[in-house]
């Protein structure tokens, strides 16, 4: 082996190259693509997951907006409602109690025309035994003298008519 030639390095160059590409082709060539293969498809899957996870994602979101946009409405609703309700119950304690005011002034009238009637009628009773005690003194008084008794009775008897 002599490689001081040109054509023998190149002959023994060119088997060597030959023998180590028929070694690489056999043995290596395969193991290489089949991993170069492999690593390509786990790159692809990888994408295909992320790609995936970033449409789950997407649609986690979405599912997220809505259910946050039915909360809102529902709150909205339920304080829509409560905000009813309560002016509701407002309103029907306004109305029960000027109901209860005007029974209460009704009552009150009623009492008072009571105790009127009762403060007339006790007034009445006074001034009448009032007036008949004057009367009775009064009488009293006048007939105690003859004379007085006798002009008395002539008064009466002259605005008397017989008929």
């Amino acid at each position: 082996m002599n490689f001081t030639n040109p054509e023998s390095f190149l002959f023994w160059g060119t088997l060597i190259f030959g023998v180590l590409l028929f070694l690489l082709a056999k043995f290596a060539w395969k193991p290489i693509l089949s991993a170069v293969k492999q690593r390509e498809e786990s790159i692809n899957n990888a994408l295909e997951a992320a790609e995936e996870a970033r449409k789950q994602m997407a649609d986690l979101k979405a599912d997220n907006e809505r259910l946050l946009a039915e909360a809102k409405a529902e709150r909205d609703a339920m304080l829509k409602e409560a905000k009813e309700l309560k002016d509701k119950i407002v309103a029907e304690a306004k109305e029960e109690a000027q109901k209860e005011g005007q029974k209460l002034i009704d009552q009150a009238k009623q009492a008072i025309d009571n105790e009127k009637k009762v403060a007339v009628a006790q007034l009445k009773d006074k001034v009448a035994s009032l007036s008949i005690e004057i009367a009775q003194k009064v009488i009293k008084n006048e007939l105690s003298d003859k004379e007085k008794q006798t002009t008395l009775i002539n008064e009466y008897l002259k605005g008397a008519t017989l008929n």
